[in-house]
């Protein structure tokens, strides 16, 4: 979902670092052989992902939702040499696809992956985190948010994509409509919870940063 013209949309990513060769591939090997390829980060989002994570150099990351692992890679890039990604998702069909890249990446040493439930596994994790990434099922955004935010150090960051959902968040909504519902209950959320000081970015479907105070 693109908000800015294609003209202006463009030029911003033409004018942004290119994804690397292995992120290209892992993104056509995506396209052309998993459902719903739309859910992949993608190039202008990924390079914002890993810029990100540079500045901070976290030494702990959790993400939630893997996926094919695109954003898995892009957040590790900004690692501390010590560092470590832990990637959560629900799909265990899609953990060889992860791995072929992983193990293909200088970060397999420094990424763990974990498949089931975050909501079982996030409280099973004995860890502080400097970065966490928040991109998996919308319905329980709130609930994952409740999960982590004990979790994080101060100063650390919580990254949130699909905020904006498509434009459904300024549309009247559908009482049949759990996500949207929910990523309205979150927005505000992470708005008015007085832990953290955020910032929405309208880039591709809306990406929050929220840093713990």
């Amino acid at each position: 979902m693109h908000f800015l013209p294609n003209k202006i949309d463009d030029y911003a990513v033409n004018h942004s670092q290119q994804e690397p060769k292995i992120l290209k591939e892992l993104s056509k090997e995506t396209w052309q052989k998993v459902l719903n390829p739309r859910m992949l980060s993608g190039a202008f989002q990924g390079r914002v992902l890993s810029i990100i994570s540079k500045l901070i150099q976290p030494k702990n990351i959790l993400e939630i939702g893997t996926y094919t692992g695109y954003s898995a890679l892009c957040l590790a890039e900004g690692l501390s040499p010590k560092g470590q990604i832990i990637t959560i998702d629900k799909n265990e069909e899609l953990e060889t696809l992860q791995n072929k890249y992983f193990k293909k990446s200088n970060f397999r040493n420094q990424i763990e992956q974990k498949v089931g439930n975050a909501l079982e596994i996030i409280p099973k994790i004995d860890k502080k985190f400097d970065l966490v990434f928040i991109d998996a099922d919308k319905a329980n955004y709130v609930n994952y948010f409740h999960l982590i935010i004990d979790k994080m150090n101060s100063g650390g960051i919580i990254l949130s994509d699909n905020v904006l959902w498509s434009g459904k968040v300024v549309e009247e909504l559908n009482p049949k409509d759990l996500d949207t519902k929910v990523l309205l209950e979150y927005n505000k959320l992470l708005n008015c919870d007085d832990r953290i000081e955020t910032v929405l970015l309208p880039i591709r479907d809306g990406l929050t940063i929220s840093r713990v105070k």
